[in-house]
C-alpha cells in the first residue's frame, strides 16, 4: 500500500466517523431540527457532487428513470440517522449503524445461497450477542429503544442502498443522482415535519459540512479507493470507524465510555471480523 493511498484511507475513515459527531453535536445543542439538518446535509452533498461532475465532465446529466429506489433508501437512511441522534450518543449510534449494515450484508449473502461455515455462523452469532448486550437495559445504562429502532432502520436502508449500487458503472454520477433525487422525498415529507422546524446559522454550517464534506467527498474518495484494495481489506478498514466515532465522542462531546460500551464494541467488531474473514476465504 503506497503512502498516498494510506493517507486517503485515513481521511475517509475520519470523514465517516465525523458524520456521526457532526449530527450529534448539532442536534444536542439544538442548533437545528433533525429534518432541516437532513435537508441541508443532502442538499449540500448534491451541490458538491454535481459541482465535481461539472468541472470534470463540463456537463450535468441526471437520469429521470433510474435510481429512484436507491434515492429513497438514501433519504430513509439520512432521516432516521438524524432523528436517532436526538437521543443516542455519537459512538453508540455509529456502533449500532455499522453493526446492522455489516450483519445485513452478511445475511443477504447467506440468503443468496452462500455456504454457512461454522466460523461464519459463529462470527454472526457473536456479533448479535454483542449487540444484544449493548441494548439490554441496565439500571446504570439505558438506551431509548425508539431511537435505537431508528438507527436500525438507518442501517438497513444503508445496507439496501449499498446492494443496489453494487453494479453501478459510474460511482460519482450514481451518488450525485441519488443525492439530488433524495431531495424530492424531503419535499414530499416536509408537511409532516413543518411544525418542528427551526434553523440557526451554526446548524446550517454544520449540516453543510456533514453533507458537502464528510458525506459527498467521503463517499467520492471511498469509491476512488475501493478499486485499489481487496474486498477483504475494505471490510476490515470499516471496522475502524465505530472506535474512532466513540473516541471522538468522548473527546469532543464529553460522552461517557462505559465498561458496557467498551465490551460490546469489542464483541460486535470481533464477531463481524470473524464472519467477514470467513466469508472472503470461502
Amino acid at each position: 500500500m503506497n503512502f498516498k493511498l494510506f493517507i486517503l484511507i485515513l481521511i475517509t475513515l475520519f470523514f465517516f466517523s465525523t458524520s456521526s459527531i457532526l449530527a450529534r453535536a448539532t442536534l444536542i445543542e439544538n442548533y437545528i431540527d433533525a429534518f432541516s439538518f437532513t435537508f441541508f446535509r443532502l442538499f449540500s452533498g448534491s451541490f458538491v457532487l454535481l459541482t465535481i461532475i461539472y468541472f470534470k465532465e463540463k456537463k450535468l446529466a441526471l437520469s429521470t428513470k433510474e435510481n429512484w429506489i436507491s434515492s429513497f433508501m438514501l433519504f430513509l437512511y439520512a432521516i432516521t440517522f438524524s432523528y436517532s441522534y436526538i437521543n443516542l450518543d455519537a459512538g453508540i449510534g455509529a456502533l449500532i449503524l455499522f453493526a446492522v449494515v455489516q450483519l445485513f450484508l452478511i445475511l443477504v449473502a447467506l440468503i443468496k445461497k452462500e455456504s454457512l461455515t461454522i466460523q461464519k455462523g459463529g462470527g454472526i452469532a457473536l456479533a448479535f450477542l454483542g449487540l444484544f448486550y449493548l441494548l439490554f437495559p441496565e439500571e446504570s445504562f439505558k438506551l431509548s429503544f425508539f431511537h435505537v429502532f431508528l438507527m436500525i432502520i438507518a442501517g438497513l436502508a444503508w445496507g439496501i442502498y449499498t446492494i443496489l449500487g453494487k453494479n453501478c458503472t459510474n460511482a460519482l454520477q450514481h451518488t450525485a443522482d441519488n443525492f439530488t433525487k433524495s431531495l424530492l422525498f424531503i419535499a414530499i415529507f416536509y408537511f409532516l415535519f413543518v411544525s418542528q422546524t427551526h434553523i440557526s446559522f451554526n446548524g446550517i454550517v454544520l449540516a453543510f459540512i456533514s453533507g458537502g464534506l464528510t458525506s459527498a467527498l467521503g463517499y467520492t474518495i471511498w469509491y476512488y479507493i475501493l478499486p485499489q484494495i481487496q474486498i477483504i481489506t475494505s471490510g476490515i478498514i470499516q471496522l475502524i470507524v465505530p472506535p474512532i466515532a466513540i473516541f471522538l465522542g468522548v473527546l469532543l462531546l464529553n460522552e461517557e465510555l462505559t465498561f458496557k460500551l467498551f465490551i460490546s464494541t469489542d464483541i460486535i467488531l470481533l464477531g463481524i471480523a470473524i464472519a467477514i474473514l470467513s466469508k472472503r476465504k470461502n
